[in-house]
């Protein structure tokens, strides 16, 4: 699997933590990435991040979704997305 793009988020102790982007999509106006903490083939955590900057910021600024029905919606989509490329993501 080719991983092209990513990204680093800070925490709020400013530790820089990369990411590795496999999809995004735009639903509702609402910008979403589902993203890898490994680049290699291995075994990976999946998450999804939601954009929640404003128009007025330069750069974008992304919180884990972790509301379960949001989750559980943006799965079925990310899914459908990914289902030509060689990934496959379990709950």
């Amino acid at each position: 699997m080719k991983q092209e793009e990513k990204i680093t988020l800070r925490t709020d102790e400013g530790e820089a933590v990369d990411f590795y982007v496999l999809e995004e999509t735009r639903i509702n106006g609402m910008n979403y990435l589902m993203v890898t903490d490994s680049q290699e083939d291995e075994d990976g955590e999946c998450y999804v991040l939601k954009d929640v900057s404003g128009s007025e910021e330069s750069e974008a600024v992304y919180e884990f979704v972790e509301n379960d029905d949001e989750l559980e919606y943006l799965y079925r989509i990310f899914t459908e997305l990914l289902e030509d490329m060689d990934v496959e993501i379990q709950k």
